[in-house]
């Protein structure tokens, strides 16, 4: 596992900033003590600087991995966030959507969510801007990116879409045969 460059560093705080924003310094400097990012075959790993100091007693030719994969850079150089980011995410996020139980299960086919399966929304979301999605009691679902502001949202069609799904914690159970 290798550093990440200055580039690719600056690409995944960009990510991580779009959901959580300044809290990105709590992920890196935590109370039990400071993690940080590794890469491996363009996936990105959050994982502690002791952990690392124990893993350079490894082989590299032995390491599958260390830490938590939180996403992968794709082909065209784009950082994309998975699922597995979703723990370290729900705490810190600026901006969350509820959605009601009726649309909790499309929103974990991967679906949108609609206006009518809105819950609620954290003021002063702005559109395009990154969302952790919750079900009414407070579990995190997933991820998203909001398609409309706070305010235009009081103010949509029913069907319009509120948020575009862009991960969700039911990946698992529909990856389950691709991952075989």
């Amino acid at each position: 596992m290798r550093r990440l460059g200055e580039e690719k560093t600056k690409l995944v705080l960009l990510k991580l900033a779009k959901y959580i924003g300044d809290n990105v310094k709590f992920l890196l400097e935590r109370p039990d003590g400071v993690y940080c990012f590794r890469e491996q075959k363009d996936r990105i790993y959050y994982v502690s600087e002791k952990i690392i100091a124990l893993a350079n007693t490894v082989a590299p030719d032995n390491l599958m991995s260390v830490g938590t994969c939180i996403g992968k850079f794709t082909k065209t150089g784009k950082f994309r966030l998975h699922i597995t980011a979703l723990h370290y995410l729900s705490p810190y996020a600026k901006n969350k959507i509820w959605v009601k139980s009726s649309a909790e299960q499309q929103f974990l086919y991967g679906n949108h969510v609609n206006k009518a399966g809105l819950g609620k929304i954290t003021d002063n979301v702005n559109q395009y801007s990154g969302v952790v999605v919750y079900s009414m009691s407070d579990l995190p679902l997933g991820f998203g990116v909001a398609a409309k502001s706070t305010a235009d949202c009081k103010h949509a069609d029913p069907l319009s879409i509120i948020c575009f799904h862009e991960a969700d914690v039911g990946e698992y159970i529909r990856s389950e045969d691709t991952l075989l």
